[in-house]
């Protein structure tokens, strides 16, 4: 189980808010390997903090052996901008067959593959997130500039880019969410509708934050969500 943390993205938001997730799964019998990266403001945005979700991930090959890691069934758990990059990861492949267009260049396909994800409060949407203007300007501070002057950056950056997926992705969304819209997952999944294996949206009770709250029925589904995709 790859944790990825959220914090739009930005340098002051770290790994801990991964911990309590990480070690809730380990508790439940789960390999839990909670993912840190360069955000935007300590040396990531693009493409440092996509080549690092790629690189952390690809770290498990080396884990496997000693640790006992059964690589054929990995799956991701990402948090708001985690969630993003979580679904993103999943369609490495795709990226790597387009080319980022740029001059700057990713890791691409080839290392461990994820075979799920489980999505909390994504920004999945990542056109309909600058639109809207979310966190003021996350998505160009991430990607270094509006999708007027990269287009193809914002365009590769997307999870809709790598779209038709062939794993599953579960969408969890929290009702009451005023950090990431609901429309941000339900666009997403709205995208997979029609392809082989679509994505599903799911609603939970509770704000933002209720989703990494390791009591809260949010993240109890959450985690019922992570053991399906593991069986």
């Amino acid at each position: 189980m790859v944790v990825i943390h959220g914090g739009y993205w930005r340098s002051k938001y770290g790994a801990e808010l991964g911990e309590p997730l990480a070690r809730d799964l380990a508790e439940h019998g789960i390999a839990a390997w909670n993912l840190e990266y360069r955000r935007a403001g300590n040396g990531g945005g693009w493409p440092g903090t996509f080549d690092d979700i790629l690189a952390g991930i690809d770290r498990l090959a080396a884990l496997a052996e000693p640790h006992a890691l059964d690589l054929r069934r990995v799956v991701a758990l990402g948090h708001s901008a985690g969630g993003h990059l979580a679904v993103w990861a999943a369609g490495r492949e795709k990226v790597a067959e387009a080319g980022t267009g740029d001059r700057d260049s990713l890791r691409g396909g080839g290392g461990v593959r994820l075979t799920g994800v489980v999505s909390q409060s994504g920004v999945l949407d990542l056109a309909g997130a600058e639109r809207l203007n979310l966190s003021n300007g996350a998505v160009a501070n991430l990607l270094g500039g509006p999708s007027s002057e990269f287009p193809v950056r914002h365009r590769t950056a997307s999870p809709m880019a790598a779209l038709p997926l062939d794993v599953p992705v579960y969408a969890v969304h929290a009702e009451a969410d005023q950090d990431v819209p609901p429309e941000m997952s339900m666009a997403y999944v709205d995208a997979t509708r029609g392809s082989a294996v679509p994505a599903h949206f799911v609603s939970v009770p509770g704000d933002h934050f209720a989703l990494i709250d390791i009591s809260s029925p949010a993240y109890l589904s959450c985690r019922d969500l992570v053991c399906e995709l593991l069986r």
